[in-house]
């Protein structure tokens, strides 16, 4: 039996094409680093990137004072991982401020406790904030101070999403569905 070149193809595409995730969100495979940073948990300890191998992480720039996106984000992420029942487990979510000067470790302790227990807030200094946030291309800017000493901080509101190993596979954002969202989290546990 003769194969054509163009059938043989046709099927080695087919292969290749079905041994790859079809993720629904924006695949930053290889665009993006890998996870890295050293910085304090809410529970007062040094946390780096390898501590959380083995989960999928999801890592998001926010402050606690933020009066929308970020507590909107926050409850998302908990009713996605509601949905996701016991595979919740096998996630993290770093909650990582851009506003260090408020967001002490007890009150970042407190901010993300009252969401799910598969968050993680984390601080750290000026410096290593905007490193970190710099490595993922996240943007963040202090506002103006007002008149009773506040202020808010202008950031970026993408959800990073890496798997077991580290690695940034895809990119979240507020328009994304939680639909989606849990898909590609799905195909992150199974190892894709």
């Amino acid at each position: 039996m003769r194969v054509s070149s163009l059938a043989l193809l046709v099927l080695l595409g087919a292969c290749s094409s079905a041994a790859k995730p079809r993720f629904d969100l924006t695949n930053v495979t290889g665009h993006l680093p890998n996870l890295k940073f050293q910085l304090t948990a809410d529970n007062g300890k040094t946390m780096t990137a390898k501590d959380f191998r083995g989960k999928v992480v999801m890592m998001y720039f926010g402050y606690t004072h933020c009066p929308d996106v970020c507590p909107l984000t926050m409850t998302r992420m908990h009713v996605v991982m509601q949905q996701l029942g016991k595979l919740a487990d096998g996630i993290r979510f770093l909650f990582v401020s851009v506003d260090p000067a408020r967001d002490t470790v007890p009150v970042l302790h407190q901010y993300v406790t009252a969401f799910d227990k598969h968050d993680v807030g984390l601080t750290g200094t000026p410096d290593q904030i905007r490193a970190l946030a710099k490595r993922y291309r996240a943007a963040f800017d202090r506002g103006k101070v007002q008149k009773d000493g506040g202020y808010e901080v202008n950031h970026s509101a993408a959800i990073y999403i890496f798997d077991s190993k580290g690695h940034a596979r895809v990119l979240a954002t507020p328009a994304t569905s939680n639909k989606d969202l849990e898909h590609d989290l799905r195909l992150l546990l199974k190892g894709a």
